[in-house]
């Protein structure tokens, strides 16, 4: 029982299927546990994207049952569903004619927070992904850089405060300097929050550094559940030729 009580996210035989189209997720069977950052990894089409979806029921399992904290997604109303995951892509997804505060700000707005407890939360946020409140608060989206829009992003996705954080492939947009500050600041807020996170990437360095486990897919089906130490260490072939393909060939031991 312990060992339930710990598993926030639960793919049961999960199968995704196209209206009269191809399979893109076949069979997958995944465990996501509490406070961990659960990378899912892979070459595009691989079906990393699909996985995220179905669970903030952008997309709903053809077969099979995903379960957010123990209940089916099915059986959800997503728009409730969706208020409690916090969700970060790669092109932010601000709305461009409201403030840094009216983008932080608007799912605790839709939740009828008072404008006192949004303001407060708002300063909140934009401090702990390093953004000053007096001088970012009142500007619009144009007026930032990638890396302050990708962190406004991600102040948006917590502020209300969600137990789950998806990011479906945040930092690939920006340069790579940008990029690796961001990753350790990511993994700094990580260690304090202790969010239940589900990370997309491609990028296996990435995904090394930030994953508490990597979720490895190829081809729409999951090849193996790895700690970074794991996924370097495995004679998975699949896994050997996408380890060969970022680093190298390893020499034999």
């Amino acid at each position: 029982m312990a060992r339930d009580i710990d598993v926030v996210i639960e793919f049961r035989d999960v199968s995704y299927r196209l209206e009269k189209g191809p399979l893109l997720l076949e069979g997958l069977n995944l465990q996501v546990r509490r406070g961990e950052t659960l990378v899912l990894l892979g070459r595009s089409g691989s079906g990393k994207t699909t996985t995220l979806k179905l669970i903030n029921s952008l997309l709903r399992p053809t077969q099979g049952q995903v379960l957010v904290e123990g209940r089916a997604t099915t059986d959800t109303d997503p728009i409730r569903l969706r208020r409690r995951i916090g969700y970060v892509i790669q092109e932010v997804g601000l709305f461009p004619n409201l403030t840094v505060e009216s983008n932080v700000g608007l799912v605790p707005r839709l939740e009828n927070w008072s404008s006192e407890s949004r303001r407060a939360r708002v300063q909140e946020m934009l401090a702990l992904v390093g953004l000053e409140p007096e001088r970012f608060a009142a500007r619009y989206p144009r007026e930032l850089s990638g890396g302050q829009r990708q962190r406004v992003g991600v102040a948006r996705a917590l502020a209300a405060n969600p137990p789950l954080l998806l990011m479906d492939e945040p930092f690939g947009a920006l340069d790579p300097l940008t990029r690796a500050e961001i990753q350790q600041e990511f993994q700094q807020l990580q260690q304090r929050l202790r969010k239940t996170i589900v990370f997309v990437t491609h990028d296996l360095r990435e995904a090394l550094l930030l994953a508490s486990r990597v979720a490895f897919l190829e081809g729409g089906k999951l090849v193996g559940v790895y700690t970074p130490q794991e996924f370097r260490r495995s004679s998975n072939p699949v896994v050997a030729a996408y380890l060969d393909a970022f680093e190298g060939p390893r020499s034999p031991e």
